[in-house]
């Protein structure tokens, strides 16, 4: 997989702002996409002992949620922890496992922020931009925003809500389970995006795109040597 929109990595936090404020203006919100086959799953796992980090992807067949291919991919930390710039120091080791990626996705999930995000663009934003594919955030906590509970019933939900606009759902995807946090990543609606993570997430509050590329970085972080803490 090839990127769309290439910029540089090695920035300052000013510079890093102000991209996010220029990549924000391309995202868009409604569905842009024919048949999705494909789905793709990202996560990132950290060594707690050293710069080492692991990045996966797997792709898993939209109807089936069989798991057609994975990546993982062992480098180090470039970029400091900065609320609000996550994306800048999880996407590159991401996009690295995505150019090993033989199945080009139809849609991408990512364990993380779409547009609720102070800025709004979150990772799952910043690399539906990239590489110009739908996207999802599904995140397990409210990065910002304010919500009213959902009812316990699966499929339930309530707005996520910033400054007076919806930058999300909170989606409950099992009964009497805790919600996730679903915003708008690119070239999807919020509507569509609620109904794919219902999709992915047929028996766990996790959807399948979320719970195996954290089983596959969480296996491959154990193996690194001197690492016998992985998150």
């Amino acid at each position: 997989m090839e990127t769309y929109f290439n910029h540089p990595w090695n920035l300052s936090e000013e510079e890093a702002v102000k991209l996010q404020q220029k990549l924000a203006a391309k995202v868009i919100k409604e569905d842009l996409f024919n048949s999705i086959k494909y789905v793709a799953g990202v996560d990132v796992a950290y060594s707690e002992s050293s710069d080492k980090l692991v990045a996966g992807v797997v792709i898993l067949e939209s109807d089936s949620l069989k798991l057609i291919e994975s990546v993982v991919i062992e480098d180090t930390v470039q970029f400091p922890y900065i609320s609000g710039l996550f994306s800048f120091r999880e996407l590159p080791p991401i996009v690295k496992a995505f150019k090993q990626i033989k199945t080009t996705p139809d849609l991408i999930v990512c364990d993380g922020q779409g547009i609720a995000h102070p800025r709004r663009l979150g990772l799952a934003s910043h690399l539906g931009v990239l590489f110009d594919i739908p996207a999802i955030g599904c995140g397990k906590t409210r990065l910002v925003g304010e919500f009213k509970e959902p009812e316990s019933k699966r499929g339930s939900y309530s707005p996520l809500i910033d400054n007076d606009e919806i930058i999300g759902s909170v989606l409950r995807t099992q009964e009497n389970i805790k919600p996730i946090f679903v915003s708008i990543g690119h070239r999807i609606s919020l509507t569509t995006a609620c109904k794919w993570i219902l999709n992915l997430s047929p028996k766990y509050r996790l959807p399948e795109t979320t719970r195996l590329p954290d089983q596959l970085v969480n296996k491959a972080l154990a193996n690194i040597p001197n690492n016998p803490n992985p998150k």
